[in-house]
């Protein structure tokens, strides 16, 4: 219980969406077995709150820029944002060529712990948690809304996936509202493969996907539009698109209002 209420706060970055670091427990929840201490940061809205609350899952490349620019534009909508470190903890800053070392589903054990650490915090409100992630965060987001984990016990309301690998072996219904965003030109998680997902459930009606025919994986990151290697050795594409990026960021923004407000 120490473990969980001690939690550290270190001042990171300046600015009204100030990151500060914490820390808390990786929870078993079903196949999910608890992993070590998780660390993250804690971006917060200026004010005492209570504030609904986003847990940012980062993608295959780890903690980065990326995940600041979240961090940073979900708290400019008014929530308070977690974003665990999944695989500092676990001894590597990123699994793009090694997915292996740290799959989605080990990931849902460390999306329980902040769900019950962001429980106990007086500046959020109880029950209007969601999560967001990107490529191996967006399959943790698709992951842990899954019903056979029951994170929607734990104050889980709303998931947004964006480029998620989506798996047709998919072991168990979703009961928690998703927004799926996939990019029709996208190598590396190819979006017929969330098609298929998203025919075989048997609540489809909870999951929202969208597919932007001319986009590619990370097709929100103005940094994108290059060639990187993944498992293999095998390139994949990753490029901006000026159509799809505003239009999913604007489907994000009212998908989370819907449900977390």
């Amino acid at each position: 219980m120490t473990r969980l209420l001690a939690v550290l706060f270190v001042l990171l970055f300046a600015g009204p969406a100030a990151a500060q670091s914490v820390s808390f427990p990786s929870v078993t929840v079903g196949s999910s077995q608890a992993g070590p201490e998780v660390k993250g940061w804690i971006y917060k809205p200026s004010g005492n709150g209570p504030f609904p609350a986003i847990i940012l899952a980062h993608s295959c490349a780890g903690t980065n820029t990326h995940t600041d620019v979240w961090g940073k534009l979900l708290v400019s909508w008014g929530y308070l944002v977690l974003a665990p470190d999944s695989f500092g903890p676990r001894g590597t800053k990123a699994v793009c060529t090694t997915p292996g070392m740290v799959t989605p589903n080990m990931r849902v054990a460390d999306i329980a712990g902040a769900l019950d650490y962001l429980a106990m915090r007086p500046d959020v409100v109880k029950g209007k948690i969601g999560i967001i992630g990107h490529s191996h965060g967006g399959s943790t987001v698709l992951r842990s809304t899954q019903k056979n984990f029951g994170l929607a016990q734990r104050g889980l309301a709303a998931g947004v996936a964006y480029y998620p690998g989506c798996n047709p072996q998919f072991d168990g219904g979703v009961d928690v509202p998703v927004l799926l965003l996939a990019g029709d030109k996208d190598d590396w998680t190819p979006a017929d493969r969330c098609r298929t997902l998203v025919s075989g459930l048997s609540r489809a009606g909870l999951v929202d996907a969208v597919y932007y025919p001319n986009a590619y994986h990370s097709f929100d990151s103005k940094v994108a539009d290059r060639n990187v290697p993944g498992a293999g050795g095998k390139q994949h594409h990753l490029a901006y698109d000026p159509s799809a990026a505003p239009d999913a960021e604007a489907r994000t923004k009212a998908f989370f209002a819907k449900y977390l407000r």
